[in-house]
């Protein structure tokens, strides 16, 4: 049955409703975007000042006390944990579905056997896919701030930190969506535990890839040092700071791309929405020119058959 000019009429202000939603809504995340990209620029400051002193030690002999005993490596069963990073929230576009694809591509070629591994979601969207599959899910946390600060972090690595110290898993990668611009990210997955002199360096190599030079000044600058109070203390202090500005940097990324995501979605729907009120006012305007035209035939018509 053809749609009546009621129907369509209805369609068109229900649509126009629609675009003023999803309209407010890239807006709100185009707002949540740009201040995030601020805050990252002093998460950049501080972060590049504990690269500096990591880019040392990880050169030198001191990482090497980070390392698990062998004798502990032989006593403990290997378990990886996967931090995976995704939104509270839907209509972010396809965010959750490339960090989950990702994660589970990543997981599948380096821990096939779903018993070795387990799931430490920070996104409820991640956190509810992995638990309908049954898959291990051992921490979750919904709570992460649009704009999240060091503070929030801080609270999350000593959770995850504690597990690893107390035993729980033996390795740790964080999964998330890199920020490339507002339209597109691509999927990391970064090591995070054991932090020793190998993750490290692959870690600055990456994060520092297409700054020519870099890796030629690291190695340049490693000389002897004079520690106080003592190299143990050093890395006390500096490797927690280290592991924390990892995770926050991470979930600063994967929040940005997120709201990139979420702007950009939410462009499109109401791109969309504005091209179906065009051809639904097309179409309203052209049933209407024929209602018009029938009522006019039938009026002309009538007075015809009058006039005979």
């Amino acid at each position: 049955m053809a749609e009546s000019m009621n129907d369509v009429k209805h369609r068109i202000a229900s649509t126009k409703s629609t675009r003023q939603i999803t309209e407010a809504m890239q807006m709100v995340s185009t707002v949540k975007l740009n201040r995030i990209q601020a805050h990252t620029v002093n998460y950049n400051q501080y972060v590049s000042k504990v690269k500096s002193v990591i880019a040392h030690l990880a050169q030198s002999d001191l990482l090497e006390d980070n390392k698990p005993s062998s004798q502990d490596s032989k006593n403990a069963k290997k378990k990886t944990a996967y931090i995976a990073i995704s939104s509270d929230r839907g209509m972010v576009g396809s965010y959750n579905s490339n960090v989950i694809r990702g994660t589970n591509e990543f997981i599948e070629k380096h821990t096939p056997n779903t018993d070795d591994y387990m799931i430490l979601a920070i996104g409820g969207s991640g956190a509810d896919f992995y638990k309908k599959r049954g898959a291990n899910v051992a921490y979750e946390n919904r709570t992460v701030s649009d704009v999240p600060t060091y503070t929030e972090v801080q609270g999350i690595v000593k959770t995850i930190t504690s597990m690893y110290n107390d035993g729980i898993y033996t390795d740790l990668y964080i999964c998330y969506n890199h920020f490339i611009n507002r339209i597109s990210s691509d999927f990391r997955a970064e090591k995070l535990l054991p932090m020793d002199k190998d993750s490290i360096q692959s870690s600055m190599d990456e994060k520092d890839s297409g700054q020519a030079g870099s890796d030629v000044k690291v190695k340049n600058l490693i000389e002897d040092y004079d520690i106080e109070p003592s190299a143990k203390a050093v890395l006390g202090v500096v490797i927690p700071q280290y592991a924390e500005s990892l995770m926050y940097g991470a979930i600063l990324d994967a929040k940005t791309a997120e709201h990139a995501s979420s702007s950009t979605a939410m462009k499109s729907a109401t791109d969309n929405a504005d091209d179906l009120i065009s051809s639904l006012e097309l179409k309203y305007n052209r049933a209407r020119q024929a209602a018009i035209t029938t009522e006019i035939t039938e009026i002309t018509g009538g007075q015809e058959a009058l006039n005979q």
